[in-house]
């Protein structure tokens, strides 16, 4: 009877061992998956030229599971909206409609009340405004770690995310590259709105002339070339 019962004991002994083996190796397996994605993700994403295609293809897949699985995704989140917040940035400071603004084509297609081109500079403002903002944040540690908290995951995977994805950000040099450049086209929309201010105000005093626009007022005709010699 006492080997029997020794026998059991043992059977079950081995058993745990072997399902915490498992586990063991599986939660091993999990983060090695999480960290090559994470490498993968940051070098495709500070290559010399960029490809969206590869990254997209990468946060729209997952490739853990579990609790591994959700600071995956968490990562995954934060790199999205990130991005797609750039691009759309990076959209508006290559947008052609940006230097036709002051031309003799738009002056003749959309004067003398530059409706359209005044909507455009107010609503392409605003998105600027809203980008820089956005663009600010996601530098920040504390925007980061919004992804991956009340997620209600264990300290051990908010401490994987914040050691594989995040580590100090705070500490980064700042570049200001990007919030300058956008500055620079939001300086633009507002000298262009006072270029077109003035000629929709004045609109008995500006004609265009061949491939010129002419004033019949001297003071005005000043105004305009300073606004215009400022871009």
């Amino acid at each position: 009877m006492k080997k029997k019962i020794l026998i059991a004991i043992l059977i079950v002994i081995v058993i745990a061992i072997a399902v915490i083996g498992y586990f063991v190796l599986n939660d091993m397996i999990q983060e090695g998956k999480l960290k090559k994605e994470i490498i993968d993700l940051n070098q495709l994403s500070n290559a010399e030229n960029i490809d969206m295609d590869a990254i997209n293809d990468r946060l729209n897949r997952t490739v853990t599971t579990g609790d591994y699985a959700i600071v995956e995704n968490s990562c995954k989140s934060y790199l999205r909206e990130n991005f797609n917040n750039i691009i759309q940035i990076a959209e508006i400071l290559n947008d052609e409609k940006l230097t036709t603004l002051l031309t003799v084509e738009n002056y003749q297609s959309d004067g003398k009340n530059f409706t359209e081109s005044k909507n455009y500079i107010t609503t392409t403002r605003t998105i600027l405004e809203d980008c820089k903002t956005k663009y600010t944040e996601f530098l920040t540690e504390d925007k980061a770690m919004s992804y991956i908290n009340n997620k209600g995951l264990d300290s051990y995977y908010i401490d994987l995310y914040k050691k594989e994805f995040v580590g100090d950000m705070d500490s980064i040099p700042k570049d200001n590259t990007v919030e300058n450049s956008i500055d620079e086209i939001i300086e633009i929309l507002n000298t262009s709105e006072e270029v077109l201010n003035l000629l929709s105000e004045n609109q008995d005093t500006w004609e265009i002339q061949g491939e010129n626009i002419a004033f019949s007022n001297k003071e005005l005709s000043n105004k305009y070339d300073e606004l215009i010699n400022s871009l």
